[in-house]
């Protein structure tokens, strides 16, 4: 790595240590700092493992019909889901159903720090609790009601939330910021109470919350939304302003009821087209979690709009990310067809930004089993080898309590002791997904999701096909 490169991560580490800064600023500052590379100092020789992967692969793409996992794969994600599940239980006050941003993995936590995002999985957690009977009725629609009767009650700036909070009283934490990406995190999940629970104080509260957020004062006069406002210095500097996970937020901007975006905003973003050997998708310089998060919720299979597929494109982004991983293999022989996934997470140097192609962030050989498990709709044969391989390999000290541990190394032999609320959360939805597309029918049940896709165009992909569209839009 440049000098220069390794002063910005060692500055990027100090000021994450004297202030949690949000994920989405320290991928920005490592951008600038140099820590990522150009796509051609990934064209590593092809090894005969990577040959093999590329030999099953066709750029071509099926329209997705529902993969039906095995009973032994069912077993597996079941013993999975059941184990993030109680993460979510346990790991929310009893008191506010605020989540813990992060926890001991053998649920030994003393920490207070939740965050909205976490608790935005933790509402929809609930749903596929009650859904598969992991824990009874009664008490999953009393957590809900606290949860969004607190949430309603809480300080918001115009209907956001800040991103970290305190756990027992709602108040700000670390200094952080009122967060739009984060706020839309949590109206997912309190949209899947408001269509699954048939309760009408879910179904009030749930729209008392989500009708309040005033999506185009975000906007802060521009185009795209902010990423978020302080009190100590007004709006932040930086928008959303291309291809990242950014859909479900402004897809529930747009579908909004009372406050909504013009559908003009969802053309203001850019969506910058990526290459990694033969495969084309539009991306970002971000880890593999872009292609997943509005994908939990957003049920965009066999629909596309005027600019691409975004499942397929999801798909494709899967296909190369681990295509990159193999060609690491290089330089950590563990990376493998059953071995690979890496994406923001914990590490033994602290949290990380990293992910690839192109290569970003300190790579050590590191794994991260929910950058895996967040794409199993994708690729579920291939995500599926690599859960097993994980789980019957290093069961000893890469599973605990709630599940897998959010990192580990099979090279030096590190593990994690924590995990991490958003990458257990898109590992738990995912899995749902895959196995019965429960969230998805769930969530689109909302009028306000739907009439987001409607309004920005989608069509059915056949529909899409016949229509002439212009390229992705490109920076």
């Amino acid at each position: 790595m440049p000098r220069s490169a390794m002063r910005g991560a060692s500055a990027i580490t100090e000021r994450t240590q004297m202030t949690r800064i949000t994920r989405r600023e320290m991928l920005t500052e490592m951008i600038g700092a140099g820590m990522v590379l150009r796509f051609s100092s990934l064209a590593s020789p092809a090894l005969v493992q990577a040959a093999e992967a590329r030999a099953v692969m066709s750029p071509a793409l099926k329209e997705f019909t529902g993969y039906r996992p095995s009973s032994d794969d069912e077993a597996l994600l079941d013993e999975l889901q059941n184990a993030t599940i109680q993460f979510f239980w346990e790991q929310a006050s009893p008191t506010t159903g605020l989540v813990k941003d992060r926890s001991r993995a053998d649920g030994s936590d003393t920490r207070d720090v939740a965050s909205v995002a976490a608790t935005g999985f933790g509402l929809t957690a609930l749903c596929i609790a009650d859904q598969r009977g992991y824990i009874p009725t009664d008490k999953l629609r009393e957590r809900v009601l606290t949860t969004l009767r607190y949430l309603r009650d809480m300080w918001t700036q115009h209907g956001f939330y800040y991103h970290f909070i305190n756990i027992n009283n709602g108040q700000r934490a670390i200094k952080s910021e009122v967060s739009s990406i984060d706020t839309a995190l949590l109206l997912a999940g309190v949209l899947s109470c408001r269509a699954h629970f048939a309760d009408d104080e879910i179904h009030n509260v749930a729209t008392q919350i989500v009708d309040r957020v005033d999506w185009p004062w975000m906007l802060d006069g521009d185009k795209t939304l902010s990423h978020g406002w302080r009190p100590e210095g007004g709006f932040i500097k930086w928008h959303w302003d291309s291809y990242s996970e950014l859909m479900v937020m402004y897809l529930l901007g747009i579908g909004s009821a009372t406050h909504a975006l013009s559908p003009e905003s969802w053309d203001a973003w850019f969506r910058p087209t990526f290459e990694y050997e033969d495969l084309k998708y539009v991306g970002s310089f971000a880890p593999i979690f872009v292609h997943q998060y509005s994908h939990a919720w957003f049920d965009f299979r066999n629909k596309q709009d005027k600019y691409t597929d975004y499942f397929a494109n999801s798909v494709i982004a899967t296909q190369a990310h681990r295509l990159f991983n193999i060609d690491l293999s290089s330089q950590f022989k563990d990376y493998g067809d059953d071995l690979w996934g890496i994406s923001s997470s914990d590490s033994v140097r602290g949290y990380v930004v990293w992910g690839g192609p192109p290569k970003m962030g300190p790579i050590d050989g590191s794994v991260v089993p929910g950058a895996v498990a967040g794409s199993l709709p994708f690729m579920p044969e291939h995500t599926l080898k690599v859960l097993w391989n994980m789980r019957q390999k290093y069961d000893q000290h890469g599973w605990r309590r709630y599940g897998f541990v959010d990192c580990f190394n099979p090279r030096t032999g590190w593990y994690d002791q924590d995990v991490i609320a958003i990458n257990v959360g898109i590992s738990l939805l995912m899995a749902e997904n895959l196995r019965t597309g429960f969230v998805w029918d769930t969530f689109m049940k909302n009028d306000d999701a739907r009439r987001a896709m409607d309004l920005v165009g989608f069509k059915s992909t056949e529909q899409a096909q016949q229509t002439r569209f212009p390229r992705p839009t490109e920076k």
